[in-house]
């Protein structure tokens, strides 16, 4: 789902809601009209006053004093329809639209500002997109743990936990840096990337969250397609990767690397540089084996424009599963 996508069904599912509410509305109206049919006839009265301010607006003379006294009668209406609902054993605010949204009546917006529920959508949408809607409920800054690590590699994951959380805090898809992710396997650079994904979602910007194997899978599948990386409506979806605010793509190096991928990561990496879009990279290679896997135009730009972070520490993934075995 691409950016534009996402916005636009964040933006049909808040209609939908207002076109429930008004619904439910009508329908509660039809239900005490039937059951008390004085109401029906004080309903219509409420409703011939919204008429009456506008033709007062614009009917010159003293429209204020006139305006002021059609709300008035508007609101001893209002009273006398309360009290029946009550007296007829309802809510006295049976016959109100509910909205789901009271602040913005589910239009989405407060004036001409965005409102939190849209918002709410927007990221939601946002993280269904970036591919880690269900791993970034668990895997946050907050919840990462750094009791597995000791002495000098725990000051340099709490020095990289520090970086991270700033990098997101201040993220700017103009001018934020790219960054590598370098360590063994097991020692947090899936849960930080992806930390660093859902706090950039939630601070409204798009993000692409994709394993190395996925990434060149969608590339591999369009090329038998369309036969070109150009933009078309078959490959509008697979255009987020260079289009979205941020690209983090995890575990580089566990790919079927060969000519087909290596010119893939290349054109990825080149346009979004040109378009000064942060990338984010983890890998379990070190900085030889991806020298020796990939091509020196793709890793002159990456030790080149990517800022390293080393990731040490031994596998935490192990640690808990002995610390599970031990405690059973």
């Amino acid at each position: 789902m691409t950016k534009s996508e996402s916005i636009r069904r964040a933006k049909e599912t808040v209609e939908a809601r207002r076109v429930e509410s008004i619904a439910a509305y009508e329908r509660r109206i039809a239900e005490v009209s039937a059951a008390v049919p004085e109401f029906a006839e004080i309903d219509r009265e409420l409703q011939k006053t919204g008429p009456k301010i506008v033709a007062a607006s614009f009917g010159g003379g003293d429209s204020k004093a006139e305006i002021e006294a059609i709300r008035q009668e508007y609101e001893q209406i209002a009273v006398r329809r309360r009290e029946m609902l009550v007296r007829h054993g309802y809510a006295p605010d049976y016959a109100s639209i509910r909205y789901s949204c009271e602040k913005c009546s589910d239009t989405g917006y407060v004036g001409i500002d965005i409102c939190d529920c849209l918002k709410r959508e927007i990221v939601r949408n946002f993280l269904e997109s970036s591919g880690l809607y269900s791993l970034t409920k668990n895997q946050t800054f907050d919840t990462f743990c750094l009791d597995y690590y000791e002495k000098n590699d725990r000051i340099v994951m709490e020095q990289n936990v520090a970086f991270l959380r700033d990098y997101a805090e201040s993220f700017d898809p103009s001018s934020s840096a790219n960054l590598i992710l370098i360590g063994a396997t097991g020692l947090g650079k899936t849960h930080l990337s992806s930390a660093v994904a859902r706090r950039v979602i939630e601070r409204g910007f798009f993000v692409v969250y994709e394993c190395a194997q996925g990434l060149f899978s969608e590339y591999e599948a369009r090329r038998f397609r369309t036969n070109s990386y150009s933009a078309s409506e078959e490959g509008e979806d697979i255009d987020r990767f260079v289009d979205c605010d941020l690209l983090i793509i995890d575990d580089l190096g566990t790919e079927i690397t060969n000519r087909f991928s290596i010119s893939c990561l290349y054109y990825l990496l080149n346009q979004r540089l040109i378009r000064h879009r942060p990338t984010v990279i983890s890998t379990n290679l070190r900085s030889t084996e991806l020298r020796s896997r990939y091509e020196d135009r793709i890793m002159s730009r990456v030790f080149g424009e990517f800022i390293p972070l080393q990731f040490s520490g031994s596998d935490v993934r192990m640690q808990k599963v002995k610390k599970t075995k031990s405690e059973s």
